[in-house]
């Protein structure tokens, strides 16, 4: 029986600011990137989600980018490797503590936007953010783009973790995600996306945009909760899968 979780990236609001139909998508998906009041949200966001998705048993996962609420967090920030250690533990301590206080848990940890991606070209900087959440929590689930060097500071880390890939984002050939704002970056159609999900998942391979299949551990599908295709994505996705007797559920770890 194959297995997959689907997961979302919310609670993106900020004060009177709302982006993003989380409570729509709390009833699609199985895990919950949480943003933790740097590149968005704040705590009244972020406890609310995290309730509402407890309230549904969807998993929950702290969300760490960049303090950049103007640029969304998607704007390259150079740090020193120590200062992301501390930003991002500040991060999921302050997901950990909101999560207690409405009788939840965080289960994982995903980096967020720019973070991300220059993590999954820097192997220092993906070490630094990765061993500072492990020092918080030992446990915590590292989700981490599949086939990138995240993946493999995780697995040398002896961490738990969970390869993902994205729904609405192309590939290039090395398993990184193309480039915002370059042709082939977004996909939003969501029939294209969900069949592109049930190739992924059940060939167990990333289609780059040249054609290239990258063999790859595909343990959870991200969408970006942000864009106003979101929930239809989701629901097209979710639909797909399960026509294919794939089961939905919360993320398993693989360890080391």
């Amino acid at each position: 029986m194959m297995q997959v979780d689907l997961n979302a990236d919310m609670g993106e609001g900020y004060g009177d600011w709302r982006i993003g139909d989380d409570m729509a998508l709390l009833d699609i998906v199985t895990s919950a990137n949480v943003a933790c009041g740097a590149h968005a949200g704040d705590w009244d966001v972020m406890a609310t989600t995290m309730l509402r998705a407890a309230e549904r048993g969807v998993g929950i996962g702290a969300h760490p980018g960049f303090a950049d609420l103007q640029g969304f967090g998607r704007r390259r920030i150079a740090m020193p490797e120590d200062s992301v250690a501390n930003l991002v533990a500040w991060q999921l301590g302050a997901a950990r503590g909101v999560a207690a206080s409405v009788g939840a848990e965080v289960r994982h940890f995903k980096l967020h936007g720019a973070l991300s991606n220059m993590s999954c070209e820097d192997e220092g900087l993906a070490r630094a953010a990765y061993a500072a959440a492990l020092r918080v929590d030992p446990g915590i689930i590292l989700l981490v783009l599949a086939g990138t060097v995240q993946e493999r500071v995780a697995k040398e880390l002896g961490a738990a973790w969970a390869g993902e890939v994205f729904a609405d984002r192309g590939y290039n050939d090395d398993a990184t995600l193309v480039t915002r704002g370059q042709p082939g970056a977004m996909i939003h159609d969501p029939q294209a996306a969900a069949a592109r999900m049930v190739r992924f998942v059940t060939t167990g391979a990333i289609e780059a945009a040249s054609g290239r299949a990258i063999p790859a551990a595909i343990d959870s599908i991200c969408l970006h909760g942000d864009g106003p295709e979101a929930v239809a994505i989701a629901r097209a996705v979710r639909a797909a899968l399960e026509a294919e007797g794939v089961t939905l559920a919360p993320m398993v770890a693989r360890q080391g």
